[in-house]
């Protein structure tokens, strides 16, 4: 896929917006002020109240992920409201709450996408990477990768859940039916899903960084039965593990922890090389499998669930210019749930139940 290839927005007047542009590896994010985007077809343009910061921007930022649209405004989980729409959206109204995931085009004529596994599309577009993102006071949006926000979600509880709760939901899938159930890196993704298990009755046994005390005691308090260091056995052995944290030597580790026919499941875009194992850990019928994107159909399942559920998103507001900054928190692990930029200043701070 080319640079650039999906690059969305048209702007024929200038109308100013604040954006947090990526301009290339070894650059901060800049604050800039950048024309306002216009919808094309099929598309609108979406006010951005809140978006969440992904372990994947971190990949994009830091050049793990090799092929972003430069220059670039990060961000795919992103919580609005719709302004204006291009022609051709029959099913979007303008003031309509609306989440825009990583998941932002497809184009709708391979095989894929007629099997309706476009997630898996080789000329996909990726919101806040080939398209432009909500690090940004207003971005454009294919109206059919849109989702609806369960009311009982303020504009910073349900940014998370536009990717964290959205792959940890397909991770969830791919997992089968697990009674013990094993997380690898408890952050945003892992917070919510673990709800999600123990919400379904599975027993939930988290893994952290060594030393991660205050994860462990949060993944307690979330329910897990048992919590401890990446690098521990558990107690009994799992039924399916899903890797959250972006390491590859972890796949041997879980591999060794889940019982035969157990499934590991890794949930990231990007993972450090897996090493070399030896077969005994693969054999007796167990599985490793990845997961790539997700699917409407995903994306509209999880939030029914969501609606159900009254999932406690456990946050911490920046405003939109110290995205940096909540990139660095993210990745030094310094978070407890998830990092979420907020447009309005005096938002900072609110709805924040999680935050420490």
């Amino acid at each position: 896929m080319k640079a650039g290839a999906h690059r969305l927005q048209s702007c024929a007047t200038f109308e100013p917006m604040r954006a947090m542009v990526f301009r290339g590896v070894g650059r901060p994010l800049s604050l800039e002020e950048t024309a306002r985007p216009e919808p094309g077809s099929r598309q609108v343009l979406v006010k951005v109240s809140t978006c969440a910061v992904c372990r994947t921007d971190l990949h994009v930022v830091e050049g793990d992920l090799t092929d972003p649209k430069l220059p670039l405004v990060p961000g795919h989980e992103v919580v609005g409201t719709v302004e204006s729409v291009g022609p051709g959206v029959p099913s979007l109204a303008v003031g309509q709450r609306v989440g825009v995931p990583w998941m932002g085009s497809c184009c709708g004529i391979c095989r894929y996408c007629g099997e309706g596994t476009e997630n898996l599309c080789g000329d996909a577009g990726f919101t806040g990477y080939t398209i432009d993102g909500g690090y940004a006071e207003w971005l454009v949006a294919d109206q059919r990768f849109c989702l609806p926000i369960p009311e009982s979600y303020s504009d910073v509880q349900a940014a998370p859940l536009m990717c964290a709760g959205l792959i940890g939901y397909r991770s969830l899938l791919m997992a089968g039916d697990p009674k013990r159930l094993g997380i690898y890196g408890f952050g945003a993704a892992a917070h919510i899903i673990a709800q999600v298990a123990r919400f379904q009755g599975r027993s939930l046994f988290a893994f952290t960084r060594p030393g991660d005390t205050a994860a462990q005691n949060f993944a307690r308090r979330l329910g897990a039965v048992w919590a401890g260091d990446s690098l521990q056995d558990p107690p009994e052995k799992l039924d399916a593990a899903i890797i959250f944290a972006p390491v590859g030597s972890l796949v041997p580790q879980a591999l060794r922890s889940v019982s035969r026919g157990g499934t590991v499941v890794c949930g990231g875009i990007h993972m450090s090389d897996i090493p070399s194992f030896p077969y005994e850990l693969l054999w007796g019928e167990r599985t490793i499998r990845s997961v790539a994107n997700l699917t409407r159909r995903d994306g509209l399942s999880f939030m029914e669930i969501a609606s159900r559920l009254s999932i406690e998103t456990h946050t911490r507001t920046y405003p939109l210019e110290k995205a940096n900054e909540a990139l660095s928190d993210l990745g030094s692990g310094r978070l407890q749930g998830a990092a979420v930029l907020v447009m309005d200043r005096e938002s900072v701070g609110a709805n924040d139940p999680g935050a420490s």
